[in-house]
């Protein structure tokens, strides 16, 4: 499996701080079935910056100490970019990591409290520098979750989205849980990722994940996702599926 978000390299963010925990969670990883991982920390979300060429650095040394450890596992350089009025001033710069190595799809963060009244527009101009968003963890952000349609628009309008493992599973909650299958129903995510930080709530859990993925809307949706993080990783095109807005939860009356 690949796992295209995951905040695994060390002393860069809120996830590992020590080689020796990035180590740990590694071997986690690939006992999980996790073969590739894209390493992403936080950029530019106003508590974090890692800028291109340390996380390139970062890495290279994070896959050395995986080689001596006989972890089987390969890493790739990348970043969780945040939304915001900078983000294409970095791109110009050469800031910013992209997914892939032509520089097609960017993970892409939005604050969990909102959805900022210019994503439209930055949505609009990444598309028009032929950049492809890909839109993390849009289950646990509040604005998507009290405005069903804005994910739909996203999608419609050519993003690509990334859930994660641990969402799907419960550990943010039921409510996230469901929203996180009603998503799926809709056929608006993309792929789903592990989004881990450490050992303990935030895990990998992907093969979990593509466990109830299988169960409860069939094996060819899991390979369709697996598939995704392939193509995206690589640079290559994703399928489209059919989707549509997600559905309200079911009201269930009392009559008294």
């Amino acid at each position: 499996m690949i796992d295209l978000h995951c905040h695994i390299l060390p002393g860069c963010d809120d996830g590992a701080k020590t080689m020796t925990d990035a180590l740990a969670m590694a071997q986690v990883a690939v006992e999980n079935g996790i073969t590739h991982i894209l390493v992403t920390p936080h950029h530019m979300d106003g508590q974090y910056t890692n800028h291109k060429a340390d996380v390139i650095q970062k890495t290279a040394l994070f896959q050395k100490a995986l080689d001596d450890a006989k972890i089987q596992l390969t890493v790739f350089p990348g970043q969780e970019a945040h939304i915001t009025g900078e983000l294409l001033d970095a791109i110009k710069a050469d800031d910013v990591l992209f997914a892939d190595e032509t520089n097609r799809y960017l993970m892409l963060e939005l604050p969990h409290s909102e959805v900022p009244e210019y994503t439209e527009q930055m949505i609009f101009e990444l598309q028009a520098a032929g950049i492809t968003p890909v839109i993390v963890h849009p289950e646990r952000n509040h604005g998507i979750q009290r405005h069903h349609d804005l994910l739909y628009d996203f999608v419609a309008s050519g993003c690509l989205t990334q859930l994660t493992a641990s969402s799907y599973l419960g550990v943010f909650g039921k409510e996230v849980a469901n929203f996180t299958q009603r998503i799926l129903d809709a056929g608006l995510g993309t792929i789903f990722a592990s989004d881990a930080h450490n050992l303990r709530g935030r895990n990998f859990r992907m093969e979990k994940a593509f466990a109830k993925l299988k169960k409860r809307n069939g094996a060819e949706m899991v390979t369709w996702m697996q598939g995704n993080a392939k193509n995206i990783i690589n640079g290559d095109d994703v399928a489209v599926t059919d989707f549509h807005h997600v559905k309200e939860k079911k009201k269930f009356w009392l009559f008294g």
